[in-house]
C-alpha cells in the first residue's frame, strides 16, 4: 500500500495556526494521510517560533516540524530543538548551531522516514554552507533501511530549488520548497521518481503581502519608512503537496497541490506571539 506524505508551507502567525488547527484532522482522515510535514519557522507572530507554539502544532496533527532562516528568532525554542527529533533546523547551517539536522520517524503503518530541511544561498541573508554538499552529508547518516525521505528546501531562487530537486532526484521521495509564501503550479514527478514542487505556498491571510497586511507593506514601500508588519486576517488558506510514496522503493507514485479555504483569523497575533516583525521579510 502507498504511503501518503502531506507537506505543508509555512505556517503564518495565528492565522496559519488556526487553519491548520481547523482543516488538517479532516484533511488527515479523508485523504488517508500518513505523515505530516510543516514548516513553522513563521508561526509565531510571522517569524520564529516558540516552545509552545511548537507543541501546539504537533497536537494538530504535524508529525514534523522544519524551520528556515527565522529558526532562531525565539530564544525560548532553543532547548526544544536539542531534545525533541520531531524539530528540524537548516541542515546546511553551522556544526555548532543548535537543533537537529534530520530526523527519522515511524509512521502509524511501521514505515521509517527520513526528513530534513536546507537552506538556500540566492538572496538570503542568513549565513549558511553549501545546500547541495549538505543534502549528500545527510542522506549519508540516514539508516540504509529507511527507503522514504522527505527534504525541505527553504529557499528564495527558484532556480536553487529547482536545481536541488534534480540533485536529489531518486534519492528523495519528496523534494518541497518553501519560504517565499506563493504556491507554484509545478508539482510532479522527476525522471528519477522524486516528487517535487518549487514552492508549497502558506498556510496563512492571502489577501496579504506574503502574509502581512497590504497596508503596512504599502506604506513601507511607497514612502520608505518604517512600519509594523503585522500578520494580516483575511482569505485564509491551508496550501501544501500531497505526494504517494512506495514504501519499498521510495519512489513517488503521485504528487498534487492541496489547498484548502479556512476562517478568516479574527485577530492577527496573540499573547503567544511576542511582539510582531518590524521591517523585515519573509
Amino acid at each position: 500500500m502507498a504511503l501518503r506524505i502531506l507537506c505543508l508551507g509555512d505556517i503564518v502567525g495565528r492565522p496559519g495556526r488556526q487553519v491548520v488547527h481547523q482543516r488538517l484532522g479532516e484533511l488527515v482522515r479523508t485523504r488517508q494521510v500518513d505523515l505530516v510535514v510543516a514548516n513553522a519557522e513563521n508561526i509565531a507572530g510571522g517569524s520564529g517560533i516558540t516552545a509552545n507554539l511548537f507543541t501546539k502544532i504537533r497536537s494538530y496533527g504535524v508529525d514534523v516540524v522544519t524551520l528556515g532562516d527565522h529558526v532562531y528568532r525565539k530564544a525560548d525554542v532553543f532547548s526544544t530543538m536539542g531534545n525533541s527529533e520531531r524539530l528540524l533546523r537548516p541542515a546546511n547551517l553551522s556544526t555548532r548551531a543548535a537543533g537537529r539536522s534530520f530526523t527519522t520517524v515511524t509512521t502509524n503503518s511501521g514505515i521509517k522516514v527520513g526528513v530534513f530541511c536546507l537552506l538556500g544561498r540566492i538572496f538570503m541573508n542568513m549565513p549558511s554552507d553549501d545546500p547541495f554538499a549538505a543534502a549528500d552529508r545527510i542522506l549519508s547518516q540516514i539508516p540504509k533501511d529507511v527507503r522514504v525521505c522527505v527534504c525541505d528546501m527553504h529557499a528564495e531562487a527558484t532556480s536553487e530549488k529547482v536545481a536541488m530537486g534534480h540533485w536529489l532526484d531518486g534519492r528523495c521521495s519528496m523534494i518541497v520548497g518553501t519560504h517565499t509564501h506563493i504556491p507554484t503550479a509545478d508539482a510532479k514527478i522527476l525522471p528519477g521518481g522524486s516528487a517535487y514542487i518549487s514552492d508549497l505556498g502558506m498556510c496563512g491571510p492571502y489577501d496579504s503581502v506574503l502574509g502581512r497586511r497590504k497596508d503596512r507593506i504599502l506604506k513601507h514601500m511607497t514612502t520608505s519608512m518604517p512600519q509594523s508588519f503585522d500578520v494580516a486576517t483575511g482569505d485564509v488558506r491551508l496550501c501544501g503537496a500531497l505526494a504517494e510514496i512506495d514504501p519499498e522503493t521510495g519512489q513517488a507514485l503521485s504528487m498534487e497541490r492541496i489547498e484548502v479555504q479556512g476562517d478568516n483569523a479574527d485577530h492577527p497575533y496573540d499573547a503567544d506571539d511576542a511582539r510582531p516583525n518590524h521591517t523585515g521579510g519573509e
